[in-house]
């Protein structure tokens, strides 16, 4: 037998797994809040990882700085090499 349009009619459990399968607004809603809050607080991270990177970059960069200035700071108080004589 064929419904209306002439299509098969479904069986009640396949009607039933349907209904189940399909989420409502508010699930679409909570889903959407769930997102809405993950992605802020990735954006949080992702800020704090970008200070976190600068602020290394810095440390580095003055790390660099003194160590250069105290081997030029040993080189004064060592003098220069002095000349082996020949042999």
């Amino acid at each position: 037998m064929s419904g209306p349009n002439g299509d098969l009619p479904m069986p009640m459990e396949i009607i039933l797994e349907e209904e189940d399968n399909c989420l409502g607004e508010a699930e679409y809603a909570a889903i959407n809040s769930m997102l809405d809050q993950i992605s802020t607080c990735l954006d949080q991270l992702e800020e704090k990882n970008d200070h976190l990177h600068a602020r290394l970059k810095e440390l580095l960069e003055s790390n660099q700085q003194t160590r250069v200035e105290f081997q030029q700071q040993q080189q004064l108080s060592e003098g220069p090499p002095a000349a082996k004589p020949h042999s």
